[in-house]
């Protein structure tokens, strides 16, 4: 008897905490990507992906839960269970969809090259590019982008935008690639005052892919249902477009 009745506890407990885990989804995010995601000095989180993240959650009736996490271990701390999603402007590729799964895109922007005012360069060509010193965060698409598009560049890799920036801005590169609205972002603020756009380029989709999802463990089909349910949702209530006006002046969706 004794012992049915701790089962039962044990089962009751059990319960209890899967009905609290549901209550709560963890979001893993970089906290390193203006204007996307960003750690503030006083630790909280801002940004576009932060502001959707809380709307999905709230269409879904769970908290929101972050955990800030460095790009490079973001899909291995996904898979160690670390946190239940990526929420940190992750580009659906299929090299990463061989590791993981991602929802529906939530926004898509394109690449651009960031050069200094006084650059003399002309265009976004390969032959425009060649023989430069190219600087974009490892581990993305952008990086992934100037690997194979720009092979006469001289490729700098760095842990964060902040790196890149820092040489863009010292004349220690002759050029950056990232999304134009990170590297729009920056050159509208004081640091990056010495830099300008010098042109986008066209998405590739095999390296770009289908544009930023969420990205979620493979296999849990549910909850992957529930946040396309929920990213349909605020594309339909006006949510969506009242995050977007907050940070951009275009609809940053994509067609």
């Amino acid at each position: 008897m004794l012992t049915r009745l701790a089962a039962t506890a044990a089962a009751i407990v059990f319960s209890a905490g899967l009905a609290a885990a549901e209550d709560k989804v963890r979001i893993g995010t970089e906290g390193a990507y203006p204007p996307f995601n960003n750690l503030e000095a006083d630790g909280s989180l801002v940004g576009f992906d932060i502001d959707i993240a809380n709307a999905l959650c709230e269409e879904m009736q769970v908290e929101c839960e972050f955990v800030v996490q460095d790009w490079d271990g973001m899909i291995p701390a996904l898979l160690a269970g670390k946190f239940d999603a990526i929420i940190a402007s992750m580009s659906i590729t299929e090299e990463r969809m061989e590791v993981i799964d991602f929802t529906d895109k939530y926004y898509n922007t394109p690449p651009a090259i960031a050069v200094p005012l006084d650059s003399e360069l002309k265009g976004v060509t390969a032959d425009d590019l060649s023989g430069i010193r190219m600087g974009a965060q490892s581990a993305t698409t952008h990086s992934n982008y100037a690997e194979e598009k720009f092979p006469d560049t001289d490729l700098q890799l760095y842990p964060t935008p902040d790196e890149y920036k820092l040489d863009l801005a010292n004349g220690r590169i002759d050029a950056a690639i990232d999304d134009v609205v990170v590297l729009s972002e920056w050159l509208e603020s004081d640091d990056g005052k010495c830099c300008r756009i010098l042109g986008t380029l066209t998405p590739d989709p095999v390296i770009n892919g289908e544009g930023a999802g969420v990205g979620i463990r493979k296999g849990e089909d549910d909850l992957k249902a529930k946040f396309n349910a929920a990213i349909q949702a605020i594309r339909e209530n006006g949510k969506y477009e009242e995050i977007n006006n907050k940070y951009f002046a275009f609809d940053v969706y994509g067609s």
